[in-house]
């Protein structure tokens, strides 16, 4: 009796059942999903921790084995399904195509990681991969992977060649030109970005019809973050760098040097002519002692001319407190270590206007840095707004409230003064 059981579980009839071959398809892709990702997918993550390579850490932290192990078990499925006896072959079919896809799917998403790992990879690279970033190249990389996905999902699943569609694609050009229409301009713009060197990481950029202004921190196919100084992050299209203007501040910071141009506004009523005695006192500063001297020298010879020919004293050239100060602003900068010393440096009187004589002056910073620039700036002109009346010259300021109700006491005549209501 036993042996009529055993001969009957070993009968032919009995393993050529479909119920039997599927189950042990679906057995044998579970085993393989487990000794891929809880045997071999462990042995990989221990080895890249023992390696002292950093890649394989990348790959290990962007998960690119554990996403393609997941085609494993559907490579079983769609070579074992035709090991199967007695199925319907639509079943087949059905099997055979889903697995297809699936495997599709799978290996569009490890083609993904593997992208994401080979961008830090490149990263990595210090300063050539800010100067040439290659982000966005892989995101079009990838689109296309995902359309390649699609097409032969779709064909899988209605069980057609991958030709057949792509024929039809043909017809679809115009339908496709127009989904696809920002991300051509971007790849576009990209390239001209990249190929002309406009946009890197870290640059500073200053685009106003975009509100951003600040340091880059991504560049990829569609976008460009922008970090700005009051830490919020705008997101730029890639293409309207290319159709519009934006400001990049990199050549500042290459050139080593910071612009200052800013104006004292003098009273025009303050400037005047300097007698001996004034010009004595003022040889007490050191920056302008010498020319103080060469410039006695010069009006001396000058006006000497002037007296031999029998011209009247009205004609000789005289030193003025505005063109002393002038001299000295020049000296001070030129003394002064925050200052660039090899970039233009000019102190220059701009045309005179109802708000005073506009004294420029025109330097560029040692430092590129904000907060050095700033605190070189502010030291500059606190200096010089503190030595004006050592010149004889003032500030020009608009009267405000305080100074017309002092004006306004000096010229009215006394009266009692009122405290409580009814006393005198």
């Amino acid at each position: 009796m036993n042996s009529e059981r055993l001969q009957h579980l070993l009968s032919s009839e009995w393993l050529d059942s479909p119920w039997v071959g599927a189950t042990g398809l679906l057995l044998a892709a579970i085993l393989a999903n487990l000794l891929v990702r809880h045997v071999l997918l462990r042995i990989a993550a221990r080895l890249a921790e023992a390696s002292p390579m950093h890649w394989d850490d990348v790959f290990a932290r962007h998960r690119v084995l554990y996403r393609f192990a997941h085609v494993v078990p559907a490579v079983v499925v769609l070579v074992g399904i035709g090991w199967v006896r007695g199925t319907p072959e639509i079943f087949d079919i059905v099997v055979r195509n889903v697995a297809l896809a699936y495997i599709a799917v799978t290996v569009a998403l490890g083609l993904g990681n593997l992208l994401d790992a080979l961008n830090e990879l490149y990263e990595g690279r210090g300063a050539r991969a800010r100067d040439r970033p290659i982000k966005g190249y892989l995101q079009l990389l990838k689109i296309i992977i995902w359309v390649v996905a699609l097409i032969l999902v779709v064909a899988a699943l209605v069980n057609r060649s991958p030709l057949v569609l792509l024929t039809g694609l043909g017809a679809m050009t115009a339908v496709l030109m127009l989904v696809f229409k920002d991300t051509l301009l971007s790849l576009v713009a990209s390239m001209q970005l990249a190929s002309n060197d406009m946009l890197r990481i870290d640059d500073w950029i200053e685009m106003p019809s975009q509100n951003a202004d600040g340091d880059v921190i991504d560049i990829s196919l569609h976008t460009v973050k922008v970090r700005n100084w009051d830490k919020t992050i705008s997101t730029i299209p890639t293409h309207l760098l290319i159709s519009e203007s934006f400001r990049n501040w990199r050549g500042m910071v290459e050139s080593g040097g910071r612009r200052i141009k800013r104006a004292l506004l003098l009273d025009q009523t303050s400037v005047r002519f300097l007698d001996e005695k004034e010009r004595q006192a003022l040889r007490r500063i050191a920056l302008i002692d010498e020319y103080l001297d060469k410039q006695r020298e010069e009006l001396a010879a000058y006006n000497a001319k002037l007296q031999a020919a029998g011209k009247d004293p009205v004609n000789n050239r005289r030193a003025t407190n505005l063109g002393t100060f002038r001299a000295y602003v020049n000296a001070y900068l030129r003394s002064h270590p925050g200052v660039n010393q090899d970039m233009t440096l000019l102190v220059r009187q701009r045309d005179p206007t109802p708000h005073g004589i506009p004294l420029e002056i025109y330097c560029f910073s040692a430092d590129v840095r904000w907060a050095p620039y700033e605190n070189l700036a502010g030291d500059i002109f606190d200096h010089l707004l503190a030595v004006l009346p050592e010149f004889g010259l003032r500030v020009y300021q608009q009267p405000g409230s305080g100074d017309i109700a002092e004006a306004a006491a000096l010229l009215a005549p006394e009266r009692p003064r009122r405290g409580i209501i009814g006393e005198t």
